[in-house]
């Protein structure tokens, strides 16, 4: 008897234990929880702490339906972008979102995050393709690749409110050239940097043309200049020497004379091949044989021929 007593005031003590269990449920920093009574959402829970509830969740009483409270993210491949110059890139992007209702949340995709992101991904993509459509590539590059991403974020925020969603964050990782558009854009760029190298080319060569040409005048002028330094030269020289031979004849007129006639053999008969047909009594003979040159006719040579 006293066996039998024990044996049910133990099963009642787990019985209760277990029906105290759980009607119990924790809800920690990084989760919110929704309370689902037959189907429907009895509460929600976004504060951590120690909450309590009906039990008997087999029975479909209160289930207990833990959804993230914290950033979350998910990415988005691989998508073939056309933009408004008609040729096409690949774009990889992510999106960073909460889960700022609950309720919502459980009401749309019965709280299953894989069917929100799916949605989400399918606006992504739409608007990413709208975005890049309305601009070149050029400006996923520059500062306006900022406005860009507000601009999806814009887009996808009805949607993911209507899911209890809000966005946090849009961001691009990668726009990359398809491999033939990357091939095409390589041969462009080799075609212009080509042309320039020509167009250098050909204004190098005009440039050293024109040098030349100015090297070539000044030339011209220096030879000129010194062609007629070397004139003035000359002139002022023969000028000089003139002078020169014109005060010497003034001071001693035999001696000069003497002197024009030594010049004048020396030049006419000093090499051997020289021939002379000359009468011995000329006067190119006077200071031959007299340095005085007063010597007579008579006493002359006879007769002068070949040296």
């Amino acid at each position: 008897m006293i066996n039998n007593r024990t044996s049910v005031i133990l099963i009642l003590l787990a019985v209760v234990f277990v029906g105290i269990y759980s009607s119990v449920f924790v809800v920690n920093e990084r989760q919110q929880a929704i309370v689902v009574r037959f189907g429907q959402i009895k509460d929600v829970k976004t504060e951590p702490g120690l909450y309590f509830k009906l039990p008997f969740a087999f029975m479909d009483a209160d289930r207990v339906q833990y959804v993230e409270d914290q950033a979350l993210r998910f990415d988005l491949d691989n998508i073939r972008v056309q933009v408004s110059g008609g040729k096409f890139y690949e774009v990889d992007a992510f999106v960073v979102y909460k889960i700022a209702d609950p309720r919502r949340f459980r009401e749309t995709v019965s709280g299953d995050r894989d069917a929100a992101e799916s949605r989400l991904r399918t606006r992504l993509d739409a608007s990413l393709r709208r975005v890049y459509g309305l601009r070149g590539f050029e400006a996923a590059l520059s500062d306006e690749r900022a406005s860009m991403m507000r601009e999806v974020r814009t887009d996808l925020k009805a949607d993911a409110e209507s899911l209890g969603l809000n966005i946090e964050d849009v961001r691009i990782r990668r726009t990359d050239l398809t491999q033939e558009v990357s091939q095409q854009t390589y041969d462009r760029m080799k075609a212009e940097r080509l042309a320039e190298a020509e167009l250098i080319r050909a204004r190098g060569n005009e440039e050293g043309q024109r040098r030349r040409a100015i090297a070539d005048r000044q030339v011209v002028e220096i030879v000129a200049d010194a062609n007629r330094d070397s004139e003035i030269l000359r002139g002022e020289g023969e000028a000089e020497r003139t002078k020169t031979f014109a005060d010497a004849f003034a001071r001693d007129p035999k001696f000069f004379e003497f002197y024009r006639s030594m010049a004048a053999y020396t030049q006419s008969i000093g090499s051997s091949d020289t021939t002379l047909v000359l009468s011995p009594h000329s006067e190119f003979f006077r200071y031959f044989n007299d340095s005085e040159g007063t010597a007579p006719a008579d006493a002359a040579p006879q007769a002068t021929t070949g040296n």
